[in-house]
């Protein structure tokens, strides 16, 4: 009898054992337990620790609590202003409630993968290129805004959103490398601008400062030369005195009064007056007139000669007639002996004037 009894009791300790194995659950911390008997929820959220519940009418389903790092993939889209873009982002939430997670959303991580993406096109063909580029903490606020909309009603909270790429194609990435190195060049050019126009008020005052002592303009033109002489080059400098060059200046604007030495050009410059003729070079009265280098002069003792009449020299030759003189044009060079017209003697010591 003792030995049945001790048998039951034992039977009946495993059988309580066998059914606190099946009916004890362990939630962990950062879990909640929805417990759900004959497929309806049951009760409040089971907290973290030991539960139990009944084998085999109780089920228990555990929702982590975690915020989830969800990436969203490469979505390619077009701006508001025509530029094809492709932009990947990612998603940090978690879940709020458990019971309307597993109730109201099948799975609410599906979910939200899918209401991300469709933001996120929805808030790139919203946008300007520039702003994808430059104002993404805007556009960040917007995406998480349009993605925790609906995502609050399946138990979910978005805690942030971030953009992390956008690419562009290779032609718009070469447009935009010319447009900043454009505006780079433009800052560079004003820049230096205001550096000469800086160095322009500096170096007015010094010209200022240096105007009433001349001394002082001098020693700045040595530390010049010194500045070029100490480098190796090839480089002549010839130092010339500012004072010089305004003496040959006011030289050159004040004329000779007249009445003074100088003042009248020599008598052999002067033109001498031409007859009046026609383009043909011959006078009214049908006369050749001499070049502008002829002068005619009376004859002085010599015979009068008749129209036509030839005259000769002494040794037979033609002589030139005593009345025709040559002036040499003004401005001429002066021919070297042996030269006349630039075309030598045809014998030393013999010339014919022409």
């Amino acid at each position: 009898m003792a030995q049945e009894l001790v048998g039951a009791i034992v039977a009946l300790v495993c059988v309580a054992l066998v059914y606190m194995g099946m009916a004890a659950r362990v939630v962990k911390q950062y879990e909640r337990g929805v417990l759900f008997r004959l497929g309806r929820v049951a009760g409040d959220v089971r907290p973290p620790g030991l539960t139990l519940i009944l084998p085999f009418v109780d089920r228990l389903q555990k929702v982590n609590m975690q915020i989830v790092t969800l990436p969203i993939p490469a979505q390619e889209g077009i701006t508001r202003d025509n530029v094809t873009v492709r932009v990947d982002a990612v998603v940090y939430f978690r879940v709020v409630d458990a019971t309307s997670a597993l109730v109201k959303v099948e799975d609410y991580k599906f979910a939200v993968s899918q209401m991300a993406q469709t933001s996120l096109r929805s808030i790139i063909g919203k946008s300007d290129l520039d702003d994808l580029l430059s104002n993404r903490e805007q556009l960040n606020q917007g995406l998480e805004l349009m993605i925790d909309s609906p995502a609050v009603g399946w138990g979910v909270q978005v805690d942030r959103v971030e953009i992390k790429d956008v690419s562009l194609p290779d032609t718009m990435k070469r447009s935009m490398a010319r447009q900043a190195e454009a505006d780079r060049e433009r800052r560079a050019r004003i820049i230096n601008a205001d550096a000469e126009l800086q160095a322009s008020k500096k170096l007015a005052e010094a010209a200022e400062q240096m105007s009433g002592t001349p001394a002082a303009l001098q020693l700045r033109l040595l530390q010049t030369v010194m500045a070029v002489s100490a480098e190796k080059n090839s480089t002549l400098v010839l130092p010339i005195p500012v004072e010089l060059l305004h003496f040959l200046e006011r030289g050159n604007r004040e004329p000779a009064p007249s009445g003074e030495p100088g003042s009248r050009p020599a008598p052999g410059l002067l033109p001498q007056p031409d007859a009046e003729r026609d383009p043909r070079g011959k006078t009214p009265d049908g006369e050749a007139v001499p070049g502008p280098g002829l002068r005619l002069d009376p004859p002085t003792g010599g015979p009068d000669l008749e129209p036509g009449s030839p005259v000769t020299a002494p040794d037979g030759e033609p002589a030139a007639h005593p009345g025709l003189r040559l002036d040499p044009p003004t401005g001429a060079p002066d021919l070297e002996p042996g030269l006349r017209d630039g075309t030598p003697d045809a014998e030393p010591g013999r010339h014919t004037d022409r």
